[in-house]
């Protein structure tokens, strides 16, 4: 049996389906040992909640990092989310030299920004110190935006595939080795996702839903990589995590004053039927 073990690094909002309450059980349902170390603990997350409790445990990760080297605990990938501090992304760096297994991967998610603007929280700073973590990816998963500060591009929102193959490029030669695009969309009414793996480009597009959800791309990095760990290529991979992110949309939608999060946890019997 091709049992893997990821550590997923990432924050816990306590209330809000992102983050590590959306990576675990993803993670697990895929069939993959998930362990976690969360970066900060906030009690909702910050998008259209005040009044937010959060306490950052960056100092924690040095004295974690030592316990796993002591009990020899090694992992098959490290997949990182949301990193609230430039500490953190240093952190995960030694973390992932000092517990990989010789054919590990590292899977980067860069949370930080959407629709051609940074999150609050950061700032140019962070952005260059983030860089530095995607270079060493071996899958780098981010939107268009985040694309765009990484590799210092004017952020549009109307395109060609030479725009997105300018970001691939720029994404690669940064260091990454392969890059995950999401939210590519060259015609109205569709979105889908670009795949740049060892220099070769493939992309799947579907229909645009006319709903939006928070953690979305929490959902869609998660079942990536537990369909990648499960031994799916890198684009069956991706086409899998778009299907199932949509199909997480879709419930939401039907549901009443669901607007804190996607209801991922109903659409888990489609996931599984799409590993299948």
């Amino acid at each position: 049996m091709n049992y893997k073990r990821v550590l997923t690094i990432q924050d816990i909002s306590c209330v809000g389906q992102c983050s590590l309450t959306v990576a675990l059980p993803i993670l697990s349902a895929c069939g993959v040992e998930t362990c976690v170390l969360p970066s900060a603990v906030l009690s909702t997350h910050t998008a259209g909640f005040s009044g937010f409790t959060f306490r950052d445990l960056s100092e924690d990760m040095p004295s974690v990092l030592a316990h796993w080297q002591k009990e020899n605990i090694h992992f098959d990938a490290v997949y990182t989310g949301y990193l609230g501090s430039l500490n953190q992304i240093d952190y995960v760096l030694d973390i992932y030299n000092k517990t990989k297994t010789d054919t590990a991967f590292l899977i980067v998610d860069p949370a930080m920004a959407d629709n051609g603007k940074l999150y609050p929280i950061f700032d140019m700073e962070y952005v260059n110190t983030m860089k530095r973590l995607c270079a060493k990816a071996d899958y780098l998963l981010p939107n268009i935006t985040e694309a765009c500060f990484l590799t210092d591009t004017p952020y549009q929102t109307e395109y060609d595939r030479a725009y997105i193959d300018t970001l691939l490029h720029k994404l690669t030669r940064l260091g990454c080795k392969n890059v995950i695009l999401t939210g590519v969309s060259y015609r109205e009414g569709t979105t889908g996702v670009a795949v740049y793996e060892n220099g070769e480009y493939a992309c799947y597009e579907h229909p645009m839903l006319p709903n939006s959800c928070h953690g979305t791309g929490d959902i869609y990095a998660s079942a990536f990589v537990g369909a990648f760990l499960r031994g799916n290529t890198t684009f069956q991979s991706a086409k899998i995590a778009a299907e199932y992110t949509m199909e997480c949309i879709r419930v939401t939608g039907n549901l009443d004053n669901h607007w804190y999060g996607a209801a991922f946890e109903p659409a888990i019997p489609k996931l599984l039927e799409l590993l299948s």
